[in-house]
C-alpha cells in the first residue's frame, strides 16, 4: 500500500470516528482516537480476562473490598488510557458489567 493510500484510508477513518455516537460507544472512539493498535487491544481484553477471573475467584472466597484489582488494572495499562473513563466506557458498551460495576462503585465511593 502507498503512502497515499494509507492517508486517505487514515483520512476516511477519522471521519467515520466523527460519525460515532460517544454515548453509545465511547470504549469503540476512546480505541480510535487514541490510535490503540490490534496488539495493544488484544493486551487489553487478555489483562481484562485474567481480571476478570481474579474478581470471579475472590468473589466465590467471600472478599468484599476488590479496590486491589482496580489498582492492578489502573497500573498494567497503556499509559494512553484513562483508568477511569475507560472503566466507563467498558461499562456503557457492556464488557465485563459485573467486573467494571465493581470498579465503578469503588470510583464513586
Amino acid at each position: 500500500m502507498n503512502n497515499g493510500q494509507n492517508e486517505t484510508i487514515n483520512f476516511h477513518l477519522q471521519l467515520l470516528a466523527k460519525t460515532i455516537d460517544l454515548n453509545q460507544f465511547p470504549f469503540t472512539k476512546m480505541i480510535i482516537e487514541q490510535n490503540i493498535t490490534k496488539s495493544e487491544y488484544e493486551n487489553l481484553f487478555y489483562m481484562l480476562d485474567e481480571l476478570e477471573l481474579q474478581y470471579q475467584k475472590q468473589k466465590e472466597e467471600g472478599f468484599l473490598n476488590f479496590s486491589s484489582l482496580l489498582v492492578q488494572f489502573a497500573g498494567m495499562l497503556n499509559e494512553r488510557f484513562d483508568p477511569n473513563t475507560l472503566v466507563y466506557a467498558l461499562k456503557k458498551e457492556g464488557y465485563y458489567p459485573s467486573l467494571m460495576g465493581e470498579f465503578i462503585s469503588i470510583l464513586e465511593k
